[in-house]
C-alpha cells in the first residue's frame, strides 16, 4: 500500500535552493565541536544565528522563492535540529561538513544538492515531530487537514471551493474550516491564493510568461493574475521576470568559505599579522 506522502508536492513545486554562504552569513548553520556536527539551525529571513561563531562548522542560505512560501511563514524563529535526533540527520549533517572541509573538485555543486537534502530532511523531522504549533508545517503534521493541504500542493490549478477540501479532509465542512484556520493560521481559500502566488512567483522568476501562468494555476485572465500578483508581492510579475534575469547576468562568481576549519585558519593567520605589526 502506498504510503501518504505530506513532502514531495511541496518541495517539487516551490523548488528551494541552496548556496555556500560565507563566515557570519546564511540562514542554515551547521554548528559543533571539533569538527564534529551537534545540530543544525535554520533561521527566517534577517534573523540572526544564536550559535557562537566558534561553533558554526558552515552556513549555506537557503532560498525560499519569496516571503509568501508557506514553509518560510511557518518556521518559528530559532528553529533548531539537534543531530541526536535521528540517525539519518546526523550522518547528512557529518556528510556536509566533510564535504565543506575537504574542498575537492566540485565541492560547491556538491554542498548544494546536499543542502536541498538536508532541507527535506529537516522538514521531515519537523513534521514527524509535531515541532510547529501553527502554520503549514503544523497543518501537515495533522492526520486530516495534512490531506486537503497535500491535494491543494498537487494541484494547485484547480478551482478548490472549502466543500472539495474538507472532503479530502474527511470532515465535515463547519469542522474543517474552523480547524484549518486554527491550525494553519488562515483560512482554507487564503492558503489556496497564497499556494498559487508564491509558484507564480518561482515560475515568473524561471522566466515563463504571464498568460502562461496565469493559465496554469487558474486564473481567469492575464490581467486578473497581474492584479493579485501585484497585491501580495508590491510588484507586477513582469518585473520580477526582468528583475531575476538582470540577476543572473550580473551575479559574480563567488568561491566559498564554508566551514569552521577555515574560519578558524582565518583568525589565526590575523592575529600572527597583528603580532608581526605589533
Amino acid at each position: 500500500m502506498h504510503k501518504f506522502d505530506r513532502l514531495s508536492a511541496l518541495v517539487e513545486h516551490l523548488a528551494v535552493s541552496a548556496r555556500i554562504a560565507g563566515p557570519g552569513d546564511g540562514n542554515l548553520v551547521i554548528y559543533g565541536n571539533d569538527g564534529l556536527p551537534e545540530g543544525a539551525e535554520l533561521m527566517t529571513e534577517g534573523e540572526p544565528s544564536r550559535i557562537e561563531p566558534a561553533k558554526r562548522l558552515f552556513a549555506a542560505q537557503i532560498n525560499w522563492a519569496g516571503r509568501s512560501n508557506p514553509v518560510f511563514a511557518s518556521l518559528a524563529p530559532g528553529f533548531d535540529f539537534p543531530a541526536g535526533e535521528s540517525d539519518e540527520t546526523r550522518r547528512l549533517l557529518q556528510m556536509v561538513v566533510f564535504e565543506a572541509d575537504a574542498q575537492r573538485c566540485g565541492s560547491g555543486q556538491v554542498l548544494n544538492r546536499l543542502c536541498e537534502i538536508l532541507i527535506i530532511q529537516l522538514l521531515r523531522n519537523a513534521i514527524e515531530r509535531g515541532c510547529s504549533s501553527a502554520g503549514m508545517l503544523a497543518g501537515l503534521s495533522d492526520p486530516k487537514i495534512s490531506r486537503a493541504l497535500v491535494a491543494v500542493h498537487e494541484d494547485p490549478g484547480r478551482s478548490w471551493s472549502n466543500s472539495d477540501l474538507a472532503e479530502e479532509a474527511g470532515m465535515s465542512l463547519s469542522r474543517f474550516c474552523e480547524h484549518f484556520t486554527r491550525l494553519v493560521g488562515e483560512t482554507p481559500q487564503a492558503y489556496v491564493r497564497r499556494w498559487r502566488l508564491t509558484i507564480a512567483h518561482r515560475r515568473m522568476a524561471q522566466g515563463q510568461r504571464v498568460h502562461l501562468v496565469a493559465r496554469q494555476l487558474g486564473y481567469k485572465s492575464g490581467e486578473a493574475f497581474s492584479r493579485a500578483f501585484q497585491r501580495e508581492f508590491g510588484i507586477s510579475p513582469l518585473n520580477v521576470r526582468m528583475a531575476e534575469r538582470a540577476e543572473r547576468d550580473v551575479t559574480p562568481v563567488r568561491l566559498p568559505v564554508a566551514s569552521a576549519k577555515a574560519e578558524r585558519l582565518q583568525r589565526a593567520d590575523n592575529s600572527l599579522r597583528e603580532r608581526r605589526t605589533a
